[in-house]
């Protein structure tokens, strides 16, 4: 099973990623753990390697910025070719733009592997901003967590055409109990592979 997790800040994304990744027994693979490992592997960055995936996204973590596409592809395209992805992953965090989305389809295809589905946790707005603001990590602050929201629908809005034109969109209702949204997501999947 080869499945992306899309979803706002707040709709539950990563909690729903876990859980299928316990589920169909496949590896669940954040972008941020991504790009943790990339920094970690690459910890004496005394100036940018451009040969050095993780001195190069460095400065962009560090500054909260988006790391640019082409990097993000190479290191998911890394992350694709490890001997543990081969029944199967659950994409959390990426992609998060239609560009994003076709490029992801672009190295699937050359490394033969087939997205299965595109999983969006629909919650409303309202909800998303209380779950993040409820959480209150750092950088939860309201003005931040509502602009995050904007830049959610902004770019996902695309996303969403673009995996529903390609019959690979299964929109699945987020603002339920994790363990109600979990069941949802897995009739869904079951009904869908006939």
């Amino acid at each position: 099973m080869r499945l992306v997790i899309i979803g706002g800040s707040g709709s539950g994304k990563s909690t729903q990623a876990q859980r299928l990744s316990r589920d169909f027994l496949v590896p669940l693979i954040s972008t941020g753990e991504i790009l943790r490992d990339a920094m970690e592997q690459s910890s004496h960055c005394t100036e940018v390697n451009p040969t050095d995936l993780g001195c190069v996204v460095q400065p962009y973590v560090e500054r909260g910025e988006f790391v640019p596409d082409e990097i993000m592809i190479e290191l998911i395209r890394d992350r694709l070719k490890k001997s543990d992805v081969s029944n199967g992953w659950i994409l959390e965090g990426y992609p998060r733009t239609a560009f994003q989305a076709e490029e992801l389809d672009f190295l699937l295809d050359d490394l033969q592997q087939q997205l299965n589905w595109a999983i969006y946790l629909q919650v409303p707005e309202a909800v998303m901003v209380n779950r993040s603001l409820e959480r209150s990590l750092p950088d939860d602050e309201p003005e931040i967590v509502q602009k995050r929201v904007e830049l959610f629908y902004d770019c996902t809005v695309p996303i969403l055409e673009y995996y529903d034109r390609r019959r690979r969109l299964l929109t699945i209702n987020g603002d339920q109990q994790p363990e109600a949204v979990q069941m949802n997501i897995i009739t869904l999947l079951d009904s869908s592979q006939g």
